[in-house]
Parts: structure tokens; sequence; C-alpha cells
């Protein structure tokens, strides 16, 4: 899953694509780049910044939904407001990324009427705040919660084949809290529906290794290994192509994917000069 960022308050690229044709452009390259689905957001996740009205932030996706989809890419949208998520299904997104823990859940009940996915995210905070409650055992909190979320979506209509979940790394959770989940990440995989993981450049990851969002790939590479590892299906990252590359290679060499005998690097591949 590749990221586009059609906000200019994003903590990685905010900005960098302000216009629909940058926008468009990028998601092309994520998916030459390996990319099977695309997961636009209009509005940043960052704290302390009053939200977007819905109608401006489905100004700012909607059109670039539209053109995604008529180019024959599979949309996901990062949103937790149910007008939102009803005008990008209209224009043909297939997945709801919810960062707010399906705190509405008119969320559910516009992607059960649409056959939509849904992704269901762990998090104690209110979107846009940055919140820390004390867990007795976050790992157990994360199963918890998500296990309710799963049966609430039901509830409300969405097939269990349509729903997805995430941990939620960084979200009401500090660098150690999101390390201990990210530890037992096979305790979120045995709910038995697909795990979305979304670490790539996250706060825990520059915590680790001291570094700025756009030096955090190597960090978020390791993050991505170890969680492949213990059963995620779905992973959402910035840098497609390093990712790509990296699962290629890992797959090759434990074993995962069929090397041919008389595999070879093209001899205009072997140098680079400077």
């Amino acid at each position: 899953m590749g990221v586009v960022n059609a906000s200019p308050d994003s903590f990685s690229d905010g900005g960098v694509y302000a216009t629909l044709d940058r926008q468009v452009g990028r998601a092309e390259e994520l998916v030459a780049a390996g990319a099977g689905i695309i997961d636009v957001g209009g509005e940043s996740g960052v704290t302390g910044m009053a939200p977007l009205p819905p109608e401006e932030e489905i100004a700012r996706v909607v059109p670039l939904v539209e053109r995604l989809v008529a180019a024959g890419i599979t949309v996901s949208v990062d949103t937790w407001k149910p007008a939102v998520a009803r005008a990008v299904l209209a224009a043909g997104a297939q997945i709801i990324n919810d960062v707010s823990g399906l705190r509405d859940v008119e969320l559910a009940d516009a992607c059960a009427a649409t056959g939509a996915a849904l992704v269901l995210m762990h998090t104690r905070a209110e979107p846009k705040h940055k919140d820390f409650p004390h867990y007795d055992d976050v790992v157990a909190d994360v199963v918890t919660f998500l296990r309710d979320r799963m049966t609430l979506a039901a509830e409300h209509g969405v097939a269990a084949e349509h729903i997805l979940v995430d941990p939620g790394p960084d979200f009401a959770k500090t660098p150690a809290e999101t390390v201990a989940v990210l530890r037992h990440l096979d305790a979120v995989a045995a709910l038995g529906r697909p795990v979305l993981l979304a670490v790539s450049r996250k706060d825990f990851v520059g915590a680790l290794t001291l570094r700025p969002p756009t030096e955090r790939d190597a960090g978020t590479l390791a993050a991505i290994a170890a969680g492949v590892d213990a059963g995620a299906s779905i992973v959402r990252v910035h840098d497609v192509s390093a990712t790509a590359d990296f699962l290629a290679v890992r797959a090759a060499l434990r074993g995962d994917r069929p090397v041919a005998a008389d595999l070879h690097l093209p001899v205009e591949l072997r140098r680079q000069r400077g």
C-alpha cells in the first residue's frame, strides 16, 4: 500500500505533491514500483491542529480518487469522517482506512452499503489528539479492542471478509508501547483478519534510530521484516520501491520465492558510473 498525501500538513511529505496532477503522478509512480493499493489522505493525523471541515477534505480527495479509479488503481482513503467516506466510496474508492477505531459507526454503515472494505485500527485517542492512556497490558488492550470493533462492524453489516485490522503503531501509544505491540503482532494476526502494518517513518522508528521522518526508511524496513514474519498481510509505506526490493530479496533468500537456475544480472545494470 503506497501513500499519497493530498494534505499540506503531512508529517513526512506535506506539500510535496501540492497539485492534483502531481498527486496522480506520484500514485502512478508507486503503482509502477509495486504498490497494489494507493492510500489517499486528505487530512494529516498531526495532532494539535483543528480537524478539517468534511467539505474541505472531500474537495481535496474526491478528484484524486476519481482520477486514480479511472486509471484502474485500487484506492483506499484514510478518513474517520462518515461524510468523507460516503463521498469517496461514491467516487469509486474500495477501502476506508479508519484511524479513529470506528468512533462513528456510520463509517461501517457506508462500507456495508457499498461492499467496501474497512480497516479497523486500535486507538484510545480522539482523532487529532495525542493522548497516552494507561494500559495494564497494551497487547491485550489492542486485541480486545479490535475484536470488539470487528463485532461492531459486523453488526452494522460489514462482511467479515471485508474487515482488516491495524494495531495502530504510535496511536495513543508511547514508542515503547508500540514496540511491545509489534513484538506480539502474531496475537493480532490470530484474530483471523488481514493485518495492515502501518509503520512507515513512524515516531517509534525515529525514537529507536534518532532520525527525522525522511531518514527513517532503513528502520522502517526492519519493522516491516518483523511484521511480515508475524503475519502482516499489507504494508503501508512511503517508499514502495525500496520496500518491494527488500521483500523480493528477502523472499528469495528465505526460499519463499522461486529462483531460476539461469538467474543473471543484465549487463547494463552491472556497473554504474558517477
